[in-house]
């Protein structure tokens, strides 16, 4: 499969690159998907939540009424979950919410996600630039000149670019990451994936390892 290779004002300067087969042509695996983009928001979540249970909540333990004749129910304490203020039943408590996947089925979400981009025409590739400061309207301005600034736009570099990073993050929808960066969901997440030329060569090589 060859794509186009664009410049930063939109027009086509008659190179191509060749993207190979085993990356952005292959049969789709969406279980691959499914589980690794599970794995990328449950890492993020901090699993901070806590609530307090009966036994941490303050207050006294003294029995507050006798045991039998008042008609009502028997209750032990005020801190019990049936009175208000007493802890919660069952409440959330601190916990890990990250799991292990393997590298091989990682890196077949990978390119089942690149193979989806590439079946329906939402990958470009422009050519290498940088900005000498961060400028947000050169920023959007590239997106204008690819007629995608109305879409949500993942660009791939080679390698960090600080003024590139800082003239995107004021643009909503828009993300930068290198290839080393590059996850499923981001993949996924995106209307639009641009790779800068020399990129598509890393990311070639990353799936060879």
């Amino acid at each position: 499969m060859k794509l186009n290779v664009f410049n930063i004002s939109g027009k086509d300067t008659g190179k191509s690159v060749e993207l190979k087969d085993d990356v952005f042509s292959i049969e789709p695996n969406d279980h691959a998907i499914y589980l690794d983009v599970k794995q990328y928001l449950a890492n993020l979540r901090q699993g901070t939540h806590k609530s307090k249970e009966r036994g941490e909540i303050a207050g006294s333990t003294k029995k507050i009424k006798k045991q039998k004749g008042t008609g009502t129910a028997r209750a032990g304490s005020i801190k019990s979950p049936v009175f208000r203020g007493g802890g919660r039943v069952f409440g959330p408590s601190p916990r890990d919410y990250s799991f292990k996947l393997n590298k091989k089925l990682k890196k077949l979400a990978r390119r089942s996600a690149l193979t989806y981009k590439a079946k329906n025409n939402k990958l470009f590739v422009v050519e290498d630039f940088t900005f000498e400061a961060p400028k947000t309207k050169e920023y959007a301005d590239i997106s204008k000149n690819l007629k995608i600034s109305d879409k949500k736009c993942l660009l791939v570099l080679s390698e960090q670019n600080k003024n590139i990073y800082l003239s995107s993050r004021n643009i909503q929808g828009n993300k930068v990451v290198t290839v080393s960066d590059l996850n499923t969901y981001d993949i996924m997440n995106a209307s639009t994936v641009l790779f800068v030329e020399s990129s598509l060569d890393l990311l070639h090589q990353s799936f060879e390892n």
